[in-house]
């Protein structure tokens, strides 16, 4: 029996899997730092029409870190949220205005290889996390992520490079990344893609996201700063390596 309150292709079983994996995923962002965004867009591709499942993806993600942040905002940094705004109009714009596909195994390894570097290599130069730096970081990881969806990875590394403390990366982060997803909404329906079709399984999605965000940051208060870092890039590397992984088999490097 279908839902007739959600889209006629996902089945009442489909339905309820995507929703408990909706609290599971953010509650590993919530208490690891990253992760949850990426396995969602793993998880919506096992079922949802090509088509849909960046913008969905999108809208789920911007009410799962809405929540995050409206419960973390008085840990965010705001200096870097406001250099890294202004980014994301421009990157949103830029990539409204191309709406280019990018070849999968070109983003897969430059987001990889430097999700890497920015985890285990030397530090980069501090004028790279000023005003300057953040807003390029913002401008380019906004634009691919129309396109991708699956830079939180790189940007949550990113953010990592600049605090030290748990709750203040999660915190900024949080907001990075809704500002950072409030664009698709707006870019994808002047694309032609129609949410409406898709509003009441989203807003279920950011529901039961909630509910997870609410378990993984009272988790997050069990771990120490060490051992978050340790979790957060052994966490951000495996994902990096299965970027590396996807960006070998989607080019044929692998025969």
């Amino acid at each position: 029996m279908e839902l007739t309150l959600f889209p006629e292709n996902l089945t009442t079983t489909t339905v309820i899997i995507l929703l408990l994996c909706s609290t599971l995923t953010s509650m590993i962002t919530a208490s690891l730092g990253a992760g949850g965004g990426v396995l969602m867009l793993v998880l919506l591709a096992l079922w949802l029409p090509p088509a849909a499942i960046i913008p969905v993806h999108g809208l789920v993600q911007l009410g799962s870190n809405g929540g995050r942040a409206a419960m973390t905002w008085r840990q965010a940094d705001w200096r870097v949220i406001a250099a890294f705004a202004p980014g994301v109009v421009v990157g949103a714009g830029i990539g409204a205005w191309l709406l280019v596909d990018l070849p999968a195994h070109l983003w897969q390894l430059t987001i990889g290889l430097f999700v890497l570097y920015l985890c285990w290599g030397p530090a980069l130069p501090g004028a790279a996390f000023g005003r300057t730096g953040v807003f390029v970081a913002s401008t380019l990881t906004t634009f691919v992520s129309l396109f991708v969806g699956a830079t939180g990875p790189l940007v949550a590394a990113f953010i990592k490079q600049i605090h030290d403390n748990r709750f203040t990366t999660i915190a900024t982060f949080a907001q990075a990344m809704v500002l950072q997803h409030a664009p698709k909404a707006l870019v994808f329906t002047v694309a032609g893609f129609v949410f409406q079709d898709w509003l009441w399984f989203i807003i279920a999605m950011v529901l039961f996201g909630f509910a997870g965000t609410w378990l993984g940051l009272h988790a997050l208060k069990r771990l120490s700063n060490r051992h978050f870092n340790r979790i957060f890039n052994i966490l951000l590397s495996l994902l990096a390596l299965r970027l590396l992984w996807q960006a070998a088999a989607s080019s044929g490097w692998l025969g």
